[in-house]
């Protein structure tokens, strides 16, 4: 007798018992962790869902036919943009990810420089790195913070944050605040920008996939282009989990920008940044 379209396809082991998944289910649950995760390599959707590559390779195939999720050079991506959680729900992700860029991007940072920092927790870690305070990490190491820097902002924790710091003055950029970015963005805050010239512009986005650098929100997304219109050099500090990612809007493609600084290797990245002239610093 012939199988059927959603009859087993692969056994799959648990808990030392030989289980069966139909496909439609697998590919219920491959659905549920692309759309939880925004984005995961075929490899380690493999091993979640205990199946082979070429299992997982076909499934996401039929998925992407389906117009359900996106297939890519070696993953899958979210159709849809993951919810956009505000500043204070993503503090306590990767912290020591956060801080060894944010330690990383304090060397960039030469004295008397003017800088642009964005809005995002990876932005108030390296606001909080400028800190004298701040300058002794976990590891035992430290770094010398650098004196007489004027650091223009829109994100009212990173002004906050510098507001007592010696040797740090600090600008605010206002306008129509936004509360999920913690920032203000508009209008008002594009026109202020104008005014100044900036040796380098921290930039802070959501994703990083074939598109290009993305964001989550359309008014962010034209604030960080003026900063950089406005800067010499522009450094996006950008933590492991967003490669791969696509989110809602297109802020640029990757030879707009000078440097990334990320907390860990990634061969894609790698890849990316060489064929792109990016150079990549790997924090840690």
């Amino acid at each position: 007798m012939s199988a059927g379209p959603d009859a087993p396809d692969e056994p799959v082991a648990l808990s030392g018992e030989k289980l069966r998944m139909f496909p439609g289910e697998r590919r219920r649950q491959i659905l549920e962790i692309v759309n939880a995760r925004g984005s995961i390599r075929v490899s380690e959707l493999a091993t979640l869902v205990r199946v082979t590559e070429p299992t997982v390779r076909k499934d996401i195939s039929d998925l992407d036919a389906q117009r359900l999720l996106r297939r890519t050079h070696g993953g899958a991506l979210a159709a849809r943009p993951a919810y956009e959680a505000n500043v204070s729900a993503r503090a306590g992700t990767n912290v020591d990810g956060k801080q060894a860029i944010a330690r990383a991007c304090l060397a960039e940072i030469k004295d008397g420089d003017a800088i642009f920092i964005d809005s995002g927790t990876t932005m108030i870690a390296l606001a909080e790195a400028l800190s004298p305070s701040s300058t002794a990490f976990a590891d035992g190491s430290a770094s010398r913070c650098p004196v007489n820097v004027n650091v223009l902002t829109n994100a009212l924790e990173v002004a906050r944050i510098l507001a007592p710091v010696p040797g740090v003055r600090h600008s605010v950029l206002g306008g129509q605040y936004r509360l999920a970015g913690g920032c203000f963005v508009g209008p008002l805050t594009i026109e202020a920008l104008q005014r100044f010239t900036l040796n380098i512009a921290f930039v802070g986005v959501t994703g990083l996939s074939p598109l290009g650098f993305t964001v989550a929100d359309v008014n962010e997304a034209q604030v960080k282009t003026a900063a950089m219109d406005r800067a010499r050099r522009v450094i996006v500090p950008m933590d492991h989990t967003k490669v791969g990612v696509a989110d809602f809007v297109k802020l640029c493609d990757p030879d707009q920008v000078e440097t990334v600084v990320t907390d860990e290797a990634n061969a894609d990245l790698a890849r990316m940044c060489k064929d792109r002239g990016v150079r990549l610093v790997v924090a840690g």
